[in-house]
């Protein structure tokens, strides 16, 4: 119950009140959504990015994160290309339906959470947090690999449907963030401290508002989307997400031999819900955005019960 309040108090509340506000907000004043999403794509998530992976310490065994990452997208879309054929489901939204299932919400969700988890008891040791550096550097890995599929594969498989594969592949290379990512590592190569240049805090500025300007941009999304709450595809698709998404990432963890910290982040990313960027590539793509924004919403609040018993179930899998 403890871990449920902390979840529900310190993640789920402020992010909804978020989504909130930009639902109200559109509402009053029309704010035009494909600016919103622009602003998200072009400035705020390649800074996030970046930021987050230059000033990042990487060990060398998190190559096990970034593989099992890999390998959970690659399982689910045969898992989503097998309930699509069973469903019969048509081109856009066999796309739809794939993004929802594969692409979840690393950094809104997941970095505070991961943050919120090893900075409370049982893992605060002496006053002091020493857990927290690995599980955030764990997250990151996922993160990373989560940015540049959703931002590559993500728009291919969304724009495919209602556009020339040409085009699809030219808006996937305008995507700074599959930029940001080798330029953060071929700086961090580089025996210059780049958080000591005048444009650094310009960069954390921007990253600091990601999370704020893609909740806020959901919300707008949210205010224009006609809600079917007997939409079963919606429900499968939180399923599949919530529970299938957790339960491949335990066996992926026992067949790398993962234990700890590191396997906790890991089970506790793959129960994230679907990422916000879901809904704003279906929009920017104009590819069943309702579908996607009620996936969003749906599986946000689902989280609130799912993710307490996956953190509970993962502490007892993988001790520290």
């Amino acid at each position: 119950m403890t871990v449920f309040l902390f979840i529900l108090v310190n993640n789920i509340i402020p992010i909804f009140s978020l989504i909130a506000l930009g639902y109200f907000l559109s509402k009053k004043f029309d704010l035009d959504i494909n600016t919103l999403t622009k602003l998200n794509f072009y400035a705020f998530l390649p800074c996030f990015t970046f930021a987050s992976l230059y000033t990042t310490k990487i060990p060398s065994d998190m190559v096990k994160v970034l593989m099992v990452t890999l390998l959970l997208i690659l399982v689910n879309m045969l898992v989503v290309r097998f309930i699509s054929q069973i469903c019969h489901y048509d081109e856009g939204m066999k796309s739809a339906f794939t993004n929802s299932v594969l692409f979840y919400n690393t950094g809104n969700i997941g970095v505070p959470l991961v943050t919120l988890v090893f900075s409370s008891p049982p893992f605060v040791v002496n006053g002091e947090t020493p857990y927290l550096s690995i599980a955030l550097t764990a997250q990151i890995m996922v993160l990373v690999v989560q940015n540049i599929t959703t931002n590559t594969f993500g728009f291919l498989n969304a724009g495919r449907v209602s556009a020339d594969w040409k085009v699809c592949i030219y808006k996937v290379l305008k995507m700074p963030t599959i930029y940001a990512i080798p330029l953060a590592f071929l700086l961090k190569a580089i025996p210059y401290d780049v958080t000591q240049t005048p444009v650094w805090p310009a960069f954390e500025y921007a990253k600091n508002a990601l999370v704020p300007i893609a909740l806020i941009t959901l919300g707008v999304q949210l205010s224009r989307t006609a809600f079917e709450f007997k939409n079963k595809d919606v429900y499968l698709a939180t399923a599949i997400r919530l529970i299938v998404g957790p339960l491949l990432a335990l066996l992926f963890i026992y067949l790398f031999d993962m234990e700890g910290i590191v396997a906790q982040v890991v089970m506790i990313s793959s129960a994230l819900p679907t990422g916000v960027n879901v809904a704003l590539i279906a929009v920017e793509c104009n590819n069943l955005p309702d579908f996607s924004s009620q996936t969003v919403m749906i599986t946000t609040l689902s989280s609130a019960v799912s993710l307490a018993g996956v953190i509970y179930m993962a502490r007892i899998f993988f001790p520290v």
